[in-house]
Protein backbone atom coordinates (compact mmCIF):
# COMPACT_ATOMS: atom_id res chain seq x y z
CA UNK A 1 0.00 0.00 0.00
CA UNK A 2 1.28 3.38 -1.17
CA UNK A 3 0.23 6.52 1.04
CA UNK A 4 0.76 9.93 0.47
CA UNK A 5 0.17 12.89 3.08
CA UNK A 6 -0.47 16.47 1.78
CA UNK A 7 -1.15 19.89 3.03
CA UNK A 8 -2.87 21.38 -0.03
CA UNK A 9 -3.13 24.70 1.50
CA UNK A 10 -6.98 24.86 -0.04
CA UNK A 11 -8.05 22.13 -1.83
CA UNK A 12 -9.98 24.25 -3.92
CA UNK A 13 -7.27 26.78 -4.47
CA UNK A 14 -4.82 23.72 -5.03
CA UNK A 15 -7.32 22.14 -7.99
CA UNK A 16 -6.54 25.25 -9.83
CA UNK A 17 -2.94 24.08 -9.99
CA UNK A 18 -3.62 20.23 -11.35
CA UNK A 19 -3.90 18.63 -8.03
CA UNK A 20 -7.20 16.14 -9.69
CA UNK A 21 -4.43 15.59 -12.15
CA UNK A 22 -1.47 14.94 -9.65
CA UNK A 23 -4.15 12.52 -7.79
CA UNK A 24 -5.00 10.44 -10.45
CA UNK A 25 -1.40 9.91 -11.48
CA UNK A 26 0.58 10.08 -8.52
CA UNK A 27 0.31 5.97 -7.99
CA UNK A 28 -1.04 6.18 -4.39
CA UNK A 29 -3.70 4.05 -2.87
CA UNK A 30 -4.30 6.04 -0.45
CA UNK A 31 -3.79 10.14 -0.15
CA UNK A 32 -4.36 11.97 3.16
CA UNK A 33 -4.99 15.71 2.93
CA UNK A 34 -4.97 18.28 5.27
CA UNK A 35 -5.87 22.26 5.10
CA UNK A 36 -8.97 21.32 2.84
CA UNK A 37 -10.45 24.98 3.99
CA UNK A 38 -13.65 23.71 2.43
CA UNK A 39 -16.92 21.07 3.13
CA UNK A 40 -17.47 18.58 0.65
CA UNK A 41 -20.64 20.83 -0.53
CA UNK A 42 -17.93 23.47 -1.74
CA UNK A 43 -16.10 21.00 -4.17
CA UNK A 44 -16.05 20.21 -7.60
CA UNK A 45 -17.15 16.31 -8.41
CA UNK A 46 -13.73 15.84 -9.57
CA UNK A 47 -12.76 16.98 -6.12
CA UNK A 48 -15.31 14.68 -4.73
CA UNK A 49 -15.25 11.78 -6.86
CA UNK A 50 -11.84 11.22 -9.13
CA UNK A 51 -12.02 9.75 -11.90
CA UNK A 52 -9.78 9.39 -14.85
CA UNK A 53 -12.04 6.75 -17.25
CA UNK A 54 -8.81 4.50 -17.31
CA UNK A 55 -9.50 2.57 -14.18
CA UNK A 56 -8.41 5.31 -11.66
CA UNK A 57 -10.77 6.47 -9.24
CA UNK A 58 -11.07 7.28 -5.70
CA UNK A 59 -13.45 7.57 -2.82
CA UNK A 60 -13.25 10.27 -0.83
CA UNK A 61 -14.19 11.39 2.97
CA UNK A 62 -14.13 14.81 4.51
CA UNK A 63 -13.83 15.94 7.94
CA UNK A 64 -14.69 20.07 7.68
CA UNK A 65 -14.22 22.51 10.48
CA UNK A 66 -17.29 24.38 11.47
CA UNK A 67 -15.99 27.95 10.68
CA UNK A 68 -15.46 28.38 6.84
CA UNK A 69 -12.64 27.99 5.12
CA UNK A 70 -10.60 27.24 8.30
CA UNK A 71 -8.34 23.84 8.62
CA UNK A 72 -9.85 20.31 7.39
CA UNK A 73 -8.39 16.92 6.47
CA UNK A 74 -9.60 14.49 3.77
CA UNK A 75 -8.69 10.76 2.94
CA UNK A 76 -9.11 9.67 -1.11
CA UNK A 77 -8.57 5.99 -1.05
CA UNK A 78 -9.00 3.35 -4.46
CA UNK A 79 -10.49 1.51 -1.99
CA UNK A 80 -13.63 1.85 -0.27
CA UNK A 81 -12.39 1.53 3.79
CA UNK A 82 -13.85 -0.93 6.65
CA UNK A 83 -14.96 2.20 8.21
CA UNK A 84 -14.05 6.04 8.39
CA UNK A 85 -14.08 8.30 11.29
CA UNK A 86 -12.78 11.25 13.45
CA UNK A 87 -11.07 11.77 16.84
CA UNK A 88 -14.69 11.77 18.57
CA UNK A 89 -13.66 14.72 20.29
CA UNK A 90 -15.65 17.84 19.88
CA UNK A 91 -13.38 20.60 20.53
CA UNK A 92 -11.29 19.31 17.54
CA UNK A 93 -13.48 17.73 15.41
CA UNK A 94 -15.38 21.08 15.29
CA UNK A 95 -11.82 21.77 13.41
CA UNK A 96 -12.23 18.98 11.12
CA UNK A 97 -8.59 18.49 12.74
CA UNK A 98 -9.05 14.35 12.07
CA UNK A 99 -10.14 11.77 9.41
CA UNK A 100 -9.27 7.88 9.89
CA UNK A 101 -9.91 5.24 7.48
CA UNK A 102 -9.44 1.29 8.47
CA UNK A 103 -8.59 -1.26 6.17
CA UNK A 104 -8.70 -4.52 7.92
CA UNK A 105 -6.15 -4.14 11.04
CA UNK A 106 -4.44 -0.92 9.55
CA UNK A 107 -5.55 2.35 10.43
CA UNK A 108 -4.48 5.38 8.19
CA UNK A 109 -4.94 8.54 9.98
CA UNK A 110 -5.03 12.07 8.01
CA UNK A 111 -4.28 14.35 10.90
CA UNK A 112 -3.83 18.12 11.13
CA UNK A 113 -2.32 19.06 14.19
CA UNK A 114 -2.91 22.86 15.35
CA UNK A 115 -0.73 25.90 15.09
CA UNK A 116 0.48 27.04 18.58
CA UNK A 117 0.41 30.44 16.45
CA UNK A 118 2.74 33.72 18.12
CA UNK A 119 3.63 33.76 21.46
CA UNK A 120 2.04 30.22 21.80
CA UNK A 121 -1.49 31.54 21.73
CA UNK A 122 -2.99 28.67 21.19
CA UNK A 123 -0.14 26.31 22.65
CA UNK A 124 -2.65 24.91 25.57
CA UNK A 125 -5.03 23.72 22.61
CA UNK A 126 -2.11 22.01 20.68
CA UNK A 127 -0.66 20.44 23.14
CA UNK A 128 -4.16 18.81 24.21
CA UNK A 129 -4.85 17.80 20.63
CA UNK A 130 -1.32 16.03 20.85
CA UNK A 131 -2.22 14.30 23.55
CA UNK A 132 -5.32 13.24 22.43
CA UNK A 133 -3.86 12.30 19.23
CA UNK A 134 -0.97 10.11 21.59
CA UNK A 135 -4.18 8.42 23.42
CA UNK A 136 -5.77 7.67 19.94
CA UNK A 137 -2.78 5.90 18.58
CA UNK A 138 -2.58 4.00 22.01
CA UNK A 139 -5.68 2.69 21.89
CA UNK A 140 -5.68 1.55 18.52
CA UNK A 141 -2.88 -0.54 19.19
CA UNK A 142 -4.25 -1.58 22.66
CA UNK A 143 -6.95 -2.88 20.32
CA UNK A 144 -4.78 -4.55 18.08
CA UNK A 145 -4.17 -2.38 15.34
CA UNK A 146 -1.51 -0.88 12.93
CA UNK A 147 -1.57 2.50 12.24
CA UNK A 148 -0.14 5.52 9.63
CA UNK A 149 -0.34 8.69 11.32
CA UNK A 150 0.20 10.97 8.57
CA UNK A 151 -0.20 14.51 8.20
CA UNK A 152 0.95 18.33 8.93
CA UNK A 153 2.11 17.73 12.94
CA UNK A 154 3.63 21.33 12.50
CA UNK A 155 6.28 20.64 15.09
CA UNK A 156 9.73 20.68 13.71
CA UNK A 157 11.08 17.79 16.16
CA UNK A 158 14.77 18.05 16.07
CA UNK A 159 17.37 21.24 14.78
CA UNK A 160 17.69 18.65 11.72
CA UNK A 161 14.33 19.16 10.63
CA UNK A 162 15.11 23.24 10.36
CA UNK A 163 17.47 25.40 8.02
CA UNK A 164 17.80 27.67 11.02
CA UNK A 165 17.08 25.88 14.49
CA UNK A 166 18.86 29.06 16.75
CA UNK A 167 16.99 31.57 14.79
CA UNK A 168 13.55 29.80 15.22
CA UNK A 169 13.81 29.20 18.83
CA UNK A 170 10.58 30.04 20.67
CA UNK A 171 8.66 30.19 17.60
CA UNK A 172 5.55 28.62 17.19
CA UNK A 173 6.23 25.21 15.41
CA UNK A 174 10.01 24.86 17.44
CA UNK A 175 8.55 25.53 20.77
CA UNK A 176 10.44 23.16 23.68
CA UNK A 177 6.82 22.38 24.85
CA UNK A 178 5.78 21.04 21.05
CA UNK A 179 9.00 19.16 20.79
CA UNK A 180 8.83 17.60 24.17
CA UNK A 181 5.65 15.96 23.14
CA UNK A 182 7.70 14.54 19.57
CA UNK A 183 10.30 13.22 22.44
CA UNK A 184 7.22 11.44 24.60
CA UNK A 185 5.81 10.22 21.61
CA UNK A 186 8.71 8.79 19.95
CA UNK A 187 9.93 7.36 23.35
CA UNK A 188 6.79 5.71 23.46
CA UNK A 189 8.54 3.49 20.49
CA UNK A 190 6.37 4.98 18.01
CA UNK A 191 8.75 5.83 14.57
CA UNK A 192 9.34 8.44 12.37
CA UNK A 193 9.51 6.66 9.47
CA UNK A 194 11.26 9.10 7.47
CA UNK A 195 13.93 9.62 9.79
CA UNK A 196 14.39 5.88 10.40
CA UNK A 197 15.75 5.58 6.82
CA UNK A 198 17.14 8.83 6.44
CA UNK A 199 19.54 10.51 8.70
CA UNK A 200 20.76 13.25 5.78
CA UNK A 201 20.11 17.09 6.52
CA UNK A 202 18.00 19.73 4.80
CA UNK A 203 15.26 17.07 4.36
CA UNK A 204 12.22 20.10 4.78
CA UNK A 205 8.11 19.32 3.60
CA UNK A 206 7.80 22.94 4.19
CA UNK A 207 8.54 26.75 3.23
CA UNK A 208 7.98 30.30 3.42
CA UNK A 209 6.58 32.20 0.44
CA UNK A 210 8.86 34.80 1.27
CA UNK A 211 12.08 35.10 0.32
CA UNK A 212 12.14 32.84 -2.26
CA UNK A 213 12.83 30.43 0.74
CA UNK A 214 11.47 26.88 -1.57
CA UNK A 215 14.16 27.60 -4.06
CA UNK A 216 16.97 28.28 -1.60
CA UNK A 217 15.64 25.34 0.33
CA UNK A 218 15.25 27.26 3.82
CA UNK A 219 12.20 24.90 5.37
CA UNK A 220 10.94 23.18 7.74
CA UNK A 221 10.22 19.02 8.33
CA UNK A 222 6.73 19.59 9.75
CA UNK A 223 4.85 16.49 7.82
CA UNK A 224 5.42 13.21 9.26
CA UNK A 225 4.51 9.71 8.05
CA UNK A 226 4.66 7.56 11.83
CA UNK A 227 3.71 4.31 13.04
CA UNK A 228 3.73 1.87 16.16
CA UNK A 229 6.81 -0.35 16.02
CA UNK A 230 4.68 -3.87 15.58
CA UNK A 231 4.09 -2.20 11.89
CA UNK A 232 7.82 -0.53 11.49
CA UNK A 233 9.38 -4.51 9.69
CA UNK A 234 6.16 -3.91 7.09
CA UNK A 235 7.43 -0.52 6.18
CA UNK A 236 9.37 -0.41 3.25
CA UNK A 237 9.86 3.13 2.42
CA UNK A 238 9.48 6.57 3.20
CA UNK A 239 9.88 9.86 0.81
CA UNK A 240 9.66 13.94 0.45
CA UNK A 241 8.52 14.17 -2.25
CA UNK A 242 10.03 17.96 -2.93
CA UNK A 243 9.33 18.28 -6.61
CA UNK A 244 5.79 18.36 -6.33
CA UNK A 245 4.58 21.62 -6.10
CA UNK A 246 0.91 23.56 -5.74
CA UNK A 247 1.53 24.49 -1.83
CA UNK A 248 3.55 25.95 0.32
CA UNK A 249 4.26 22.01 1.64
CA UNK A 250 5.01 19.04 -0.21
CA UNK A 251 3.76 15.57 -0.02
CA UNK A 252 5.34 12.98 2.05
CA UNK A 253 5.02 9.36 0.62
CA UNK A 254 5.28 5.76 2.83
CA UNK A 255 4.98 2.21 1.51
CA UNK A 256 4.00 -0.92 3.89
CA UNK A 257 2.43 -3.95 3.74
CA UNK A 258 -0.96 -4.60 4.53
Amino acid sequence: MKIISWNVNGIRAVEKKDFTSWLLNCGADVVCIQETKANPGQLSPALISPDNNAGVSYHSYFSSAKRPGYSGTAIYSRVEPDKVETLGIEEFDLEGRVTAAYFGKAVVISAYFPNSQAEGARLDYKLAFCKAMMEYCNRLVSEGYDFVLCGDYNIAHKPIDLANPKNNEGNPGYLPEERAWMDEFTGAGYVDVFRHFCQEPAQYTWWSYRFQARQKNIGWRIDYTCVNPQFLPKVKSAAILKDVTGSDHCPVEIEVEV
